[in-house]
């Protein structure tokens, strides 16, 4: 009798274990969002209400939330490739690497995991598909300038759905050479080529795997910023819904789905506030349709959020003991969008366009003086660019990583960051810890501090993949 009750005790403990294993997996990064890029969406959301304090996010309303370190094998920075290999893999690297360690060896990604232990798998992004985070979970390259070898990998990897911008390099090598373009070997592969949420809809019946990228004359590298979004742009929501809809298709083994919100990251190398938050805010819209899943399954299902790495050393605070971040609600476009509406205004006026058609431009655009009065500093430093760019003809443009922009636009993004009373140390990444957040089957794990190589095993152990 004593055998038989301890018999039936292991057998309920392995039937619970097993019933408390995430079949589905949800891991979204958000590329450069550090804890303040989290805290001041929050904190804008709040003031938005008239508020002190936050608005919680979705994701950061889960109930379990830690934060992680970053640095990668050779610098105490690490760079998108390295964190997001970190992320995949479990493995520290050399800033650069893509899916291998710091002896550029072949490490196994949670993805390949997943699809190994016969999950269907997606890995998607607001990015370009062949970027340093996505590539991370399915390539394995020495340099992640290796754009067109990372699509190779790519369906190497032979994932279910891979979304994004597009293809950097689709028929141009590491070396610079000529080669076959990649859009026609991803149908040989068998994979069907969506160009739009539209496509998508009328192949999904019929394809096998799927790779969903924007619509043909987009820009491949990304999608647009969420702050200058047009009716019928591709979202990272719309990518979410259409990768659940298709790794649920004929499938009842469950699912590994990675969604980079990617950029995040690209705003803050520009220390574009206003730009950022509504790029957290397109996240946490991702992670809302990954959620409602949840609620459906709720015993079988994790998800994870966190970050690569920390990007601007974003600082809540810059004059005084006060905040004004709803100033950002009035900011219309990015600065990118704003420096082409400016070479815009040059070319219309022959270059001889007046402070006042400028300043018509910025309150258009930017609210200035209109809904948020200039300091006399404040609008020096605009006119000062002014004269320097227009009337004087000398047109520096100011160079980050994604971007090279007109004088005056960098100056107005300096500008709202003042109105906003944020601050910023960098225009690239920091060691700073990023968050953590979880919710599901296996959550548990992910609560208090850890490194972001621990994160991946965690995913794994939750999922029980080989």
């Amino acid at each position: 009798m004593k055998r038989l009750t301890y018999l039936l005790f292991f057998v309920l403990l392995a039937v619970t274990a097993q019933a408390q294993r995430a079949k589905y997996v949800f891991f979204f990064i958000g590329d450069g969002m550090g804890l303040n890029q989290v805290n001041t969406t929050e904190m804008y959301l709040g003031e938005q209400e008239g508020r002190i304090g936050t608005l919680p996010l979705t994701f950061a309303s889960f109930p379990v939330a830690g934060m992680a370190t970053t640095f990668s094998a050779t610098n105490s920075i690490t760079d998108s490739a390295a964190g997001g290999t970190a992320l995949a893999t479990g493995s520290k690297t050399y800033n650069g690497a893509i899916g291998v360690n710091a002896d550029k060896e072949t490490v196994m990604s949670v993805a390949e995991r997943a699809k190994r232990s016969g999950k269907k798998v997606g890995v998607t992004t607001s990015v370009s598909v062949d970027h340093a985070t996505p590539a991370s979970f399915y390539a394995h390259q020495v340099d992640r300038n290796m754009y067109y070898e990372i699509a190779q990998d790519m369906l190497k990897a032979n994932f279910d759905f891979y979304a994004g911008g597009g293809f950097l390099k689709p028929n141009t090598t590491f070396d610079g050479k000529e080669a076959p373009s990649i859009f026609p070997q991803i149908e040989e592969a068998g994979y069907t080529l969506a160009r739009g949420v539209d496509e998508y809809e009328a192949k999904c019946d019929d394809a096998d795997k799927m790779v969903l990228i924007q619509k043909e004359g987009a820009d491949p590298s990304c999608l647009p910023y969420a702050i200058d979004r047009k009716e019928g742009d591709l979202t990272l929501k719309q990518i979410t819904e259409s990768a659940i809809d298709f790794l649920t298709k004929d499938n009842n083994k469950g699912f590994f789905l990675m969604v980079e919100g990617g950029k995040i990251d690209w705003a803050c190398h520009n220390n574009d506030v206003a730009t950022a938050v509504q790029e957290v805010l397109d996240l946490n819209e991702a992670v809302k349709v990954a959620y409602e899943f949840y609620q459906k399954h709720p015993k079988e299902t994790l998800i994870v959020i966190t970050a690569d790495h920390e990007t601007g050393g974003l600082g809540l605070g810059y004059d005084g003991y006060t905040l004004a971040l709803k100033s950002l609600a009035n900011q219309e476009t990015s600065q990118e969008e704003l420096s082409r509406a400016i070479t815009d205004l040059r070319k219309a006026k022959g270059r001889k366009a007046t402070w006042e058609e400028v300043k018509a431009l910025l309150a258009d655009k930017m609210g200035f003086w209109d809904e948020l009065p200039l300091s006399w500093e404040q609008e020096r430093l605009l006119h000062d660019v002014y004269q320097e760019s227009f009337v004087k003809n000398h047109v520096e443009f100011a160079e980050t990583l994604y971007s090279s922009t007109e004088p005056l636009a960098a100056a107005a993004r300096k500008v709202m960051s003042q109105l906003a009373l944020v601050g910023w140390t960098s225009g690239d990444h920091t060691a700073e810890y990023v968050p953590v957040f979880a919710i599901g089957a296996g959550s548990k794990a992910f609560f208090g501090k850890m490194d972001n190589t621990d994160i991946p095993k965690r995913i794994a152990k939750a999922a029980g993949y080989k």
